[in-house]
């Protein structure tokens, strides 16, 4: 068994040296144009030409959650794409957006501001129930973080494409359900898949329907917020702030005015990082079920972009 490894972004050689270990016998090696066919492909954002090279292909791992950029590639027919589970990236995305949240809700910007300037003064408290928290994006990692969410005893509400039930979350679905999701949502959290149908659903009409005093957390793809009218939002005291972890283009430019606005924080797409040892693992776990002609999980529809 064939198998070739491909990464733009990242040195190649720990996850070739790790799938080998992991799948004894198996030829593991680091994709370069003109190399042997392989039977798996496991990369991220592939060039057209690797996958044009390789016309055996039993199956292509994404590793990542996100499959937007393999989605706009020619994909051979009938070779299922499989994406990650988890990778360990759901518990750190719930971390990323749980802080998020309580850092605006416990208002600790302004305690830092005012501990800097040698201020002693304690803020109004307020009330859990008038900070309903939407998820946008109900999948492994959206649901996984809603439910992180109603710990902390926030209402929770969901949206998603079609419906979902989780304990403990208030689930709207379709288009039907999105202007009431929209109508209840204080925190507006995007975890949505980057398709044609959500590219900048963030945008004026989406934020006008949010609860006054909005506040949104971004941790999904750039291209699924309209940057002027976010800021627009914010101008108009509609919008609180934001949470930005992920942007158009990245790194962010040095002249973008999310950098000058004081509403809104930003990270370099750090909420949740691929670990790799975990996505190894499940990755040669899918694999041998391949082998052996069983389902897997995870299998991506091409045409809905998830």
């Amino acid at each position: 068994m064939n198998i070739t490894f491909y990464d733009r972004t990242s040195e190649g050689e720990p996850w070739v040296e790790e799938l080998a270990e992991a799948l004894p016998g198996a030829r593991v090696s680091a994709w370069q144009p003109g190399a042997p066919a392989a039977d798996y492909a496991v990369v991220w954002k592939p060039p057209q030409q690797l996958l044009d090279e390789q016309p055996r292909l039993k199956g292509i791992f994404n590793v990542g959650a996100g499959v937007d950029a393999i989605c706009r590639l020619n994909l051979p027919q009938g070779v299922p794409l499989v994406r990650i589970d988890d990778g360990g990236m759901a518990v750190q995305m719930s971390e990323y957006v749980c802080h998020a949240l309580i850092r605006h809700f416990r208002e600790f910007d302004r305690c830092e501001a005012d501990t800097r300037n040698g201020v002693w003064r304690q803020h109004e408290t307020l009330s859990r129930r008038d900070f309903p928290v939407g998820i946008m994006g109900l999948g492994v990692l959206g649901e996984r973080v809603a439910r992180a969410v109603s710990l902390f005893e926030y209402p929770t509400l969901g949206w998603s494409r079609t419906p979902r039930s989780i304990d403990g979350v208030t689930c709207f679905s379709g288009e039907q359900g999105f202007g009431e999701f929209l109508g209840a949502t204080r925190v507006l959290v995007n975890l949505l898949p980057l398709t044609p149908q959500t590219e900048n659903i963030i945008n004026r009409e989406t934020l006008s329907r949010l609860l006054p005093g909005a506040y949104v957390i971004n941790v999904a793809r750039g291209a699924h917020v309209v940057d002027e009218d976010l800021l627009a939002a914010i101008g108009s005291g509609h919008v609180a702030g934001a949470t930005l972890d992920v942007f158009r283009t990245e790194p962010l430019p040095e002249d973008h005015p999310f950098w000058r606005e004081p509403k809104i924080s930003l990270t370099p797409h750090t909420s949740a990082r691929t670990l790799r040892a975990d996505s190894i693992a499940q990755i040669a776990q899918k694999i041998m079920a391949l082998e052996k002609g069983e389902p897997v999980a995870g299998i991506v529809d091409p045409a809905h972009g998830y």
